[in-house]
């Protein structure tokens, strides 16, 4: 693997924690963007470390600059919240697989960290499949209108993770203005990142969507995306559905958790969910789905042949929890056939 950043301090840690992980070997390293080009054509990478805040060519640029396909190497983002949160979003959906936070800024041992989450996310995106980035999306050409249809299911519930930006936007950014129930997102980001990834979604997309804040409504022509660090409760009154936030339960590995929305949408609305489980690693979302197939609803699998990471739909596939499955090209289509 190769390490990208502009900074000599950062790049003797990087690749320290890299070297010192059973499996990983450092390759070489790049101080700005146009030496990691040349360095990717030399040494051919599996994976490289991305720095976004670069002289000359930065990290966007890089990105853009990579041949899509199977020998391209898959980006894992190294990136501080904060001012950089649009750019870390941008480069996930520009194609980079995940995103690691950096603990600070600055040239400090703090940086040290980062060791176990960078080694953790390096190996994942070993495993990830390579795949050409969307092309760019238009601005969306007008705002949503709610609109309630009588036959629609009240809600659509959907969990991602690993390749789970790219995922998101290409499949809202197809939704129509129209599009009947109303949304709740759960991705697996660091903290300080979701208020970013709602705003750049939002604007590719007809629909509303807007990070979860407490007693939020959920309404049709509204996609909410749950706060990173926080679950994302759904909590039903009479005809409305509205949001909560909540750090418990503590025990689950992933704050938020696609269980918990899954299983909060199966205990308000039964058989009127939805439930859509994209790219990504793990099994988060097995006990959300089992629950909303308990409850009567619909649990919808994106299929290997698009995931970046046939992670947890493989998972809800296995266990027999999936209604249907589709590629993410086909993947509207199929969600129009059930909620409507």
């Amino acid at each position: 693997m190769l390490v990208v950043d502009d900074s000599a301090f950062a790049r003797k840690v990087l690749r320290q924690v890299l070297s010192n992980a059973e499996g990983v070997e450092v390759v070489g390293v790049a101080r700005d963007g146009l030496d990691a080009l040349e360095k990717v054509a030399e040494l051919s990478p599996d994976v490289l470390t991305l720095d976004l805040v670069m002289p000359g060519l930065d990290g966007l640029g890089v990105l853009r600059a990579l041949t899509p396909g199977a020998s391209s190497p898959r980006v894992v983002v190294v990136s501080s919240a904060g001012e950089e949160s649009e750019l870390a979003v941008a480069a996930l959906q520009a194609g980079a697989v995940e995103l690691v936070h950096k603990p600070t800024a600055l040239a400090t041992e703090r940086l040290y960290e980062l060791g176990s989450e960078l080694v953790a996310k390096v190996r994942t995106a070993a495993r990830a499949v390579a795949r050409a980035a969307p092309e760019p999306l238009p601005a969306a050409s007008s705002p949503a209108s709610p609109v309630a249809r009588p036959a629609a299911k009240r809600l659509v519930v959907v969990g991602t993770s690993t390749g789970g930006p790219q995922a998101l936007t290409r499949l809202l950014s197809e939704l129509p203005v129209d599009f009947p129930s109303p949304m709740a997102l759960a991705l697996h980001i660091p903290t300080g990142y979701t208020e970013a990834v709602a705003k750049r979604l939002d604007a590719h997309c007809a629909l509303e969507v807007l990070e979860a804040v407490d007693g939020l409504e959920l309404r049709p022509g509204r996609v909410v995306l749950a706060r990173s660090g926080q679950h994302l409760k759904l909590e039903r009154h009479g005809t409305l559905t509205l949001a909560r936030l909540d750090r418990q339960p503590l025990r689950t590995a992933h704050h938020p958790s696609v269980d918990v929305l899954f299983e909060s949408a199966a205990q308000s609305w039964g058989a009127d969910v939805v439930g859509l489980v994209l790219t990504g690693m793990g099994d988060d979302g097995v006990v959300g789905a089992r629950a909303i197939r308990d409850a009567g609803g619909t649990v919808l699998t994106e299929s290997e042949a698009s995931c970046v990471v046939y992670g947890m739909p493989r998972a809800v596939n296995e266990a027999g929890l999936a209604t249907a499955s589709a590629p993410l090209e086909g993947m509207l289509a199929l969600m129009q056939k059930h909620v409507r």
